[in-house]
């Protein structure tokens, strides 16, 4: 899908929040409510939105614990790399998977309210994922900046 100057600028404003309304949005993006709403509903059509999201305050729903996982596998087949992709997409706690170049091969970002509820998943991947060869724990501190936001040119050249 190709992205005018319109759409790049909503696409921005809605990253930031998701719940303004049309009307809101039209007064910065210079389009008439109905307009905003087409747009909104084609860029949902399309994929480039893929979908709205909340963010919470971690402090005010039980201060769950973050840690951050480098994760390496035995063998790089495509099957046992599938099989694990699978496994981590299914859970919840599991909120990002990068799959990356160096020492590890993915990286992960993973919620649990505690040590011992993350030691009960990191238990059951290596159960389950016969695959993993190791994976080393960082305990995130402190939250210092948390976003999904992926910044879009306003004026890319079309």
């Amino acid at each position: 899908m190709k992205l005018d100057r319109f759409d790049r600028q909503l696409l921005n404003l809605v990253q930031e929040d998701a719940g303004q309304t049309a009307d809101r949005l039209a007064e910065q993006v210079a389009l008439s409510p109905s307009a905003i709403q087409r747009r909104l509903r084609k860029l949902r059509e399309q994929g480039v939105i893929q979908r709205d999201t909340v963010v919470l305050d971690p402090k005010q729903v039980g201060k769950p614990t973050f840690f951050i996982v480098a994760l390496q596998v035995e063998r790089e087949r495509p099957e046992l790399l599938a099989q694990l992709r699978k496994w981590l997409t299914a859970q919840a706690q599991v909120q990002q998977v990068f799959y990356v170049t160096g020492e590890a091969d993915f990286v992960l970002v993973v919620t649990a309210p505690d040590t011992e509820s993350y030691d009960a998943l990191m238990l059951r991947m290596v159960a389950d994922n016969p695959n993993i060869k190791r994976f080393t724990t960082n305990v995130a501190l402190s939250l210092v900046k948390r976003g999904l936001t992926i910044p879009v040119a306003p004026d890319e050249d079309d």
